[in-house]
């Protein structure tokens, strides 16, 4: 399916705003694309075929050169009167002069063209019915509004007829037009004033022409001085009339439209190749587990000292750490976010070197650098606040609640003891001659009981884990699952980022393919033989 110029570009335009708010393309990239002009020699005249009943639009023809070479005298020439200004001096056109048949309705002109800048003229001559003449500015004039006017025109323009002079034939200011617009026009060239030309001049001519890429330029000599001259005026004529057909302008519609899609094609490949590839983003990832490996040393070894000031001031304020949170101290100090700050930065350069964009990079490292330290804080808060909930080891802890188990049972199995010789000691007193149990018992009774809860208390005592280095552990657990975390933000951004990207390029490739695909059963070509083909840059 081929699809329309204007939809395409329309394609364009939104793709580039889309992308350029994202980051992917610059500002001026994003102007580039959005000042595609759309304007055609079909969109000049559009109401000519409704209002006179035909289906075709008039054959649009222009002379264009520079000062002096005879465009208006090779006009007036056309018409049989004096319809365009002529003279020497400089600049000699400063307006467009346009020359028709009277049916052509002249109020379908776009409003963008300058029409305060043209001079109409109108004719009967049904020979001439199909064509549309116009005189351009002189495009080499000091006055930059006459080059302004003819850009204005130019895409309008279905023929345009190169003028120059023996003096003049190697103008630089329109032989670089040539070569910017050279494919989007048919050029049939005019070498006037050949009265004073020479051979030579002629070849060279030709030979800049071929150079430019016309395979065999058609080129007229002409005379417009006054007198009887021979020239080849009556040919130029002949040709612009037999190029006024339905056939050669849909030919010529055609092929300029195509231009212009290939033009877009190769800005579109161009825009592409500054998005670089989705292999060029695996190295980016590479590239920050690099970056984040280092960063993470240079923040280990500046929170140790730190980390073992906020683990011995956390031992000495456990309780303020549950009751008042602004007894916490912030382990991400100004230091770590300059730190943080130095990778982000130098990740975005690498990648800069790398051929990425790096305005989505820098839009999301902001949300980035806000994240760490909020997320630094939080982890290392809740592993502190877990390890003192929980102090020591598994084994330490098991230990220590067998020796609280200790302090209540044995102390209870003593009096258990105890309780049972005085009972049977005094069941047994009654029965024989034996005293009581005695002072000795008592005491060693007692001894016991207090030997059974003092030892697991003693040993409960000096059993207890270090809160400090409960603190510490709890610290030190937090900042690698900090650093953890914070590297998964990043590398998730940087995924996240290759999704955009590839869709991205993706948007772009189906533009770029709706660019170089036609209609089989619409396309006209012009052959080999036909005066069409000399006309055109191959």
């Amino acid at each position: 399916m081929a699809y329309d110029y204007s939809d395409l570009v329309e394609k364009t335009q939104r793709w580039a705003e889309q992308a350029s708010a994202s980051g992917w393309i610059n500002a001026d990239t994003a102007a580039g694309l959005n000042q595609l002009d759309t304007r055609t020699p079909d969109a000049l005249f559009s109401g000519y075929g409704a209002e006179t009943g035909s289906g075709a639009r008039p054959l649009i023809v222009a002379f264009m050169g520079g000062t002096g070479v005879g465009k208006s005298s090779l006009l007036n020439r056309l018409a049989g009167k004096a319809i365009a200004r002529a003279g020497i001096e400089r600049p000699t056109s400063r307006e467009v002069t346009l020359y028709h048949h009277y049916s052509i309705a002249l109020q379908s002109l776009p409003e963008a063209l300058p029409l305060a800048k043209i001079n109409i003229s109108q004719h009967d001559d049904e020979s001439k019915k199909n064509i549309v003449w116009i005189d351009m500015p002189d495009f080499d004039s000091t006055e930059q509004r006459n080059k302004h006017l003819v850009l204005q025109w130019l895409p309008h323009i279905d023929v345009l007829i190169y003028v120059v002079s023996p003096e003049r034939y190697r103008d630089e200011k329109a032989w670089r037009l040539l070569l910017a617009e050279g494919a989007r026009h048919a050029w049939l060239f005019v070498l006037n004033q050949w009265d004073r030309g020479q051979l030579a001049q002629y070849e060279d001519f030709s030979l800049q022409l071929h150079k430019a890429g016309f395979i065999a330029p058609i080129i007229f000599k002409t005379v417009c001085a006054e007198g009887l001259q021979v020239d080849e005026f009556s040919g130029l004529e002949a040709t612009i009339h037999s190029l006024a057909t339905v056939h050669i302008i849909e030919q010529l519609e055609q092929r300029g439209l195509q231009v212009r899609k290939n033009e877009l094609h190769k800005k579109l490949q161009q825009v592409a190749g500054s998005l670089g590839s989705e292999k060029t983003f695996q190295q980016a990832i590479a590239l920050w587990y690099k970056q984040w490996q280092r960063t993470t040393q240079q923040l280990q070894d500046g929170f140790a000292w730190p980390i073992k000031q906020f683990a011995a001031y956390y031992a000495e304020h456990a309780a303020d750490l549950m009751t008042h949170r602004d007894s916490v101290h912030q382990l991400w100090d100004a230091w770590a976010q300059v730190r943080f700050d130095d990778a982000l930065d130098e990740f975005i350069s690498n990648i800069d070197q790398l051929g990425l964009p790096v305005l989505p990079f820098k839009q999301q490292s902001g949300l980035l650098r806000e994240k760490a330290p909020k997320i630094m804080q939080t982890q290392t808060e809740l592993a502190v606040r877990v390890a003192l909930a929980n102090p020591g080891n598994t084994l330490q802890r098991g230990f220590l609640k067998g020796m609280r188990l200790c302090e209540i049972i044995l102390p209870l199995i003593a009096m258990t003891w105890v309780g049972y010789k005085v009972f049977m000691g005094y069941y047994t007193s009654n029965m024989t001659d034996n005293h009581y149990l005695g002072v000795d018992f008592a005491i060693h009774s007692s001894l016991l009981i207090a030997l059974t809860w003092l030892i697991p208390f003693f040993i409960l005592k000096k059993s207890q884990p270090s809160l400090k280095k409960s603190a510490l552990k709890g610290l030190n657990k937090g900042q690698h699952t900090a650093f953890s975390l914070i590297d998964g933000e990043v590398l998730s951004t940087i995924e996240n980022l290759a999704q955009q990207h590839k869709e991205q390029v993706s948007q772009l490739s189906v533009l770029m393919e709706q660019c170089t695909e036609t209609d089989a059963d619409k396309v006209l070509s012009v052959t080999g033989d036909s005066p069409l083909t000399r006309m055109l840059i191959n």
